[in-house]
C-alpha cells in the first residue's frame, strides 16, 4: 500500500504537548464533546481498500489545520470511481478523529465511502434504496467507515457520545456512517 503524507514534518506527540503546554490549551471548537474525543492535537488514520491508499497524519496543531494533511485526506476519501475529489467538511474529520480516539485503537479506520460525485450517488442509487438523493456524501460531510476489532455498534457508540453529526448503523454490511449534519442516528 501506498502511504500517502503530507510535505510538512508532522510534529512528534512530545513536541506537540510541549508546545501545548508552554501557549496553554485552546479552546477551538464549538463541540465540547468533540473537543474531548480530538484530544490536544488531532490525528487522521484511515485506509482506502478500494484504491490501496493509507493515511495516518496530524492535521492539526495548536489550533490550525495543516494544509497539505488536508490535502492528503480529500485525496484518500475522494471519488475513486470518477477519480474526483473536493474538500471533505473539516467538521467531518473532527468528528472522525474523535470517535477514532474514543475508540482507543491503534488500527486505521477502512473507508467504505467518502466523497461521492453526483454521477457515482445516481448510479448507487439506481442499485439500492440506502442511497438518499441528496447525500452528505456529495457535499463532502460523510464517510461510511468500518474497524475489523471494533463492533458496529461500539462505533456508533463514539459517534453518537460526541453529538456533533449524523450517525447510522449498518450492521448488515459492517460499517457506520458519520456526517457532520445535524444530530441524528438511525439504524440496527
Amino acid at each position: 500500500m501506498d502511504i500517502i503524507e503530507s510535505d510538512r514534518k508532522i510534529p512528534t506527540r512530545r513536541r506537540v504537548l510541549a508546545g501545548i503546554t508552554a501557549l496553554g490549551a485552546s479552546s477551538v471548537l464549538g463541540f465540547p464533546a468533540l473537543a474531548r474525543g480530538a484530544g490536544e492535537f488531532r490525528s487522521f488514520n484511515m485506509v482506502n481498500k478500494r484504491t490501496g491508499e493509507w493515511l495516518k497524519t496530524v492535521y492539526w496543531v495548536e489550533g490550525s489545520y495543516i494544509p497539505e494533511a488536508m490535502d492528503a485526506i480529500n485525496t484518500v476519501m475522494r471519488d475513486w470511481r470518477q477519480d474526483e475529489k473536493i474538500q471533505i467538511d473539516r467538521r467531518t474529520i473532527d468528528i472522525i478523529s474523535a470517535a477514532h480516539n474514543l475508540l482507543d485503537c491503534q488500527e486505521p479506520f477502512e473507508l467504505v465511502s467518502g466523497y461521492r460525485s453526483p454521477t457515482t450517488n445516481a448510479a448507487l442509487r439506481r442499485k439500492s434504496r440506502g442511497v438518499a438523493r441528496n447525500s452528505y456524501h456529495m457535499r463532502g460531510m460523510a464517510a461510511d467507515l468500518k474497524l475489523q476489532t471494533r463492533s458496529v455498534q461500539q462505533i456508533a457508540a463514539a459517534g453518537r457520545a460526541l453529538r456533533a453529526g449524523g450517525v447510522g448503523k449498518y450492521s448488515r454490511s459492517s460499517f457506520v456512517h458519520f456526517d457532520s449534519g445535524p444530530v441524528r442516528d438511525w439504524g440496527r
